[in-house]
């Protein structure tokens, strides 16, 4: 592996990194050398994703984290630093969705998106700012969506909090530039995970919709995210910041 691409002795922490593209990413991230924390609720899935990275060579361990609690988020940047000896490269990659037409959208359902998906990656990059400008490389890779351009009925909260990651990213991307830090957006397309698994069941015809509009005509899968994360993570992308990446098949491309 060229140097440039090597991620050996730099420390990820990766929200949400116990399934789907979580898992992906920090896959991705793994096989390039880095040391992997696995943020996420749920300690078994955190203790099965650990478990196979480690079956890959990686070194990697798990934390307990409440995205929607600051002091968690908090807690698990400080801890990540403690126990594995710095933080180089934060994944905000947590997120959910609750759909349900704007006409019917409830408040506690709204504040629970948004804290979710959005608020938890400015907390949680607030956190990690002081440990990855020590080391003068220090990457923020959020998740966004393709809902963050394009709008779906039943998706106004999602889709505001996903657009509010790519104007996040925007703006810390140019705060952070001189500190050494790059911050940078994937827009993931439709991918196959448990919360798209859900949408097929409740939505009638999307699958067919997804399979004629996308030019790769498949679903995309957790795989399709390593490559992208190890390279956003690497020195190879030392100069790429503030930018978003579609990660869709082309969904994207036909506007």
């Amino acid at each position: 592996m060229s140097k440039m691409f090597d991620l050996t002795g730099r420390v990820a922490l990766v929200t949400g990194g116990n399934g789907g593209i979580g898992l992906g990413m920090a896959t991705g991230l793994a096989k390039a050398g880095a040391t992997v924390m696995v943020a996420g609720r749920n300690a078994a899935k955190n203790e099965a994703a650990v478990a196979g990275l480690r079956a890959l060579g990686a070194k990697a361990e798990s934390i307990a984290v409440d995205v929607t609690d600051p002091a968690s988020i908090t807690a698990m940047v400080e801890e990540t630093a403690k126990r594995l000896g710095r933080l180089d490269i934060l994944v905000n990659n947590a997120g959910t969705n609750i759909r349900n037409r704007p006409e019917s959208y409830k408040l506690e359902d709204w504040h629970t998106i948004i804290n979710t998906n959005l608020t938890s990656g400015m907390l949680a990059s607030q956190a990690a700012y002081p440990y990855l400008k020590a080391h003068g490389c220090g990457r923020v890779i959020n998740n966004g969506s393709m809902l963050s351009i394009f709008g779906l009925p039943l998706h106004v909260a999602y889709g505001a909090s996903k657009g509010g990651v790519v104007q996040m990213t925007k703006s810390t991307a140019t705060a952070w530039a001189a500190d050494g830090i790059t911050v940078n957006v994937i827009l993931p397309g439709w991918i196959d995970t448990d919360l798209t698994r859900k949408a097929r069941q409740d939505m009638a015809g999307l699958n067919d919709n997804v399979l004629a509009r996308t030019p790769s005509k498949r679903w995309g899968e957790a795989g399709d995210f390593e490559g992208v994360a190890a390279f956003l993570a690497s020195d190879a992308a030392a100069f790429i910041t503030g930018v978003a990446i579609p990660v869709d098949g082309g969904y994207s491309v036909q506007g």
